[in-house]
């Protein structure tokens, strides 16, 4: 049984067979609603192998092969039996893919997933239209900065593991740019390296043409004394300890960009429209967020363009608030949190990769940048959204007291019940298009439920 998809791509065939060799492909093509995590990337398309993690320490492993390799035309990959913990995906029978690159002219390609299986092609088809659709899009986005003068850079990135960050070195990597990942523990490849934040070496960012920081402990859980602690200590004085570092780097950076938070403008705005000249809480998260941003300054007193990226709610079933809710709703347990009538200003994960991007290329963004979605809803409108996605009801709302109970009243207030109409104003002054400005579009797309 063969099972067959295919797209036409605005781009090269050269650039989207490069694309698939590159570093991060697997990650950026893995559907964020499976089961399964990329233990290890193919070392090379031609020979190499891939490892997928599975439920219960199952493996799948898929070998490249080299007979079939035929830049930049086709090149296959198999399923095989490496282990015990292979033998189990080994029931669903064969599984042949062969990738191949057709040229439909000198700026088209056409990308047939032809896939040799006796798994039933329904099965499949959401996951084809996924890979397909997220490559085309990241294509287009790094189409769009290299028309902006964007050549092949080293970025620098702090937080490099994280539901954000992984997503972000991928990205860059398919895009031909190097990655230097500043990890807390001794360097395993030329592509790390070593990270104290509270001492950072002094030639840390040699040879980096930009910083993307992302560290920091989660902010969600209960609002003890300890993780208050935590979660200002993580990023305050790291954030200004890199920032001296990159201003004193030799060769280094002209880009410093940071992550924030929507937390700056405090939890209860009803009935405002929040731009980035918007004015700052006056709670304990809006408190951190302010003295974060303000961390970033030695950065731009010392002539670097210096970027905070103020990040709404996060969608992607790998994290967040919709790993949570995801399965409540799947088993129709699913509604509103609280009343319902709170403003939610979210974020499609691979719209707040581009939005990194942009930062990197778009010499007219500095300071403050909220990147949310241009269509912020009220929590009703969310848990419609998503239970009509999932084909599910959304009848049973949880009441605020159960938020409390696992955040405490501070953090219930401050996280789960905030109200906050976000827009991103800097965003759309630079006439930014988001791949998915609209909640529907979205979860359709992060959970696999694509017309």
């Amino acid at each position: 049984m063969s099972f067959e998809h295919t797209v036409l791509l605005d781009a090269p065939i050269d650039e989207v067979f490069a694309w698939h060799e590159r570093r991060g492909a697997l990650l950026r093509l893995l559907p964020p609603w499976q089961p399964m995590r990329a233990v290890r990337e193919a070392s090379s398309i031609a020979d190499g192998h891939a490892i997928l993690g599975l439920p219960g320490g199952l493996r799948w492993r898929a070998q490249h092969l080299v007979d079939e390799y035929d830049p930049p035309h086709r090149f296959v990959d198999e399923r095989i039996s490496d282990g015990i913990a292979t033998l189990p995906a080994l029931l669903s029978g064969p599984w042949r893919h062969e990738h191949v690159f057709t040229e439909e002219s000198a700026t088209t390609t056409r990308l047939t997933d032809r896939v040799h299986t006796a798994v039933p092609g329904t099965l499949l088809r959401s996951t084809f239209r996924y890979r397909h659709r997220q490559l085309a899009d990241d294509l287009a986005s790094h189409t769009s900065a290299r028309a902006a003068g964007l050549a092949p850079s080293v970025v620098a990135v702090s937080g490099a593991s994280g539901m954000v960050g992984s997503q972000l070195c991928a990205f860059l990597t398919t895009g031909g740019h190097r990655v230097i990942r500043l990890v807390r523990h001794d360097p395993r490849s030329r592509d790390e390296r070593r990270w104290d934040p509270d001492a950072p070496a002094a030639d840390l960012l040699d040879g980096v043409d930009a910083v993307i920081h992302l560290a920091g402990a989660p902010i969600a859980g209960r609002f003890t004394d300890r993780h208050r602690a935590a979660v200002r200590d993580s990023r305050v004085g790291p954030t200004r300890r890199l920032a001296d570092a990159a201003v004193g780097a030799t060769d280094g950076p002209t880009v410093f960009i940071s992550a924030s938070a929507i937390g700056f403008y405090g939890h209860e705005r009803p009935d405002e429209t929040l731009d980035e000249s918007a004015a700052s809480g006056d709670d304990f998260l809006a408190d951190v967020v302010r003295s974060w941003e303000e961390a970033t300054a030695p950065a731009a007193q010392g002539g670097l363009r210096t970027v905070q990226v103020r990040t709404g709610i996060v969608q992607s079933p790998r994290g967040g608030t919709l790993q949570i809710q995801r399965p409540l709703f799947t088993a129709g347990l699913g509604g509103r949190l609280g009343s319902g009538k709170q403003v939610l200003s979210w974020i499609d994960l691979d719209d707040l990769v581009d939005v990194y991007h942009r930062a990197l290329y778009d010499a007219d963004l500095s300071g403050p940048v909220n990147a949310t979605a241009p269509e912020p809803v009220t929590g009703t409108e969310y848990a419609k959204t998503l239970a009509s996605v999932l084909r599910r009801p959304a009848l049973l709302p949880t009441p605020a007291l159960g938020p409390r109970l696992i955040l405490g009243d501070q953090g219930a207030r401050e996280l789960a019940l905030a109200d906050q109409r976000a827009v991103p104003a800097a965003l759309a002054d630079r006439g930014h298009r988001f791949r998915r400005g609209s909640l529907e579009a979205c979860l359709r797309h992060q959970l696999g439920r694509m017309h």
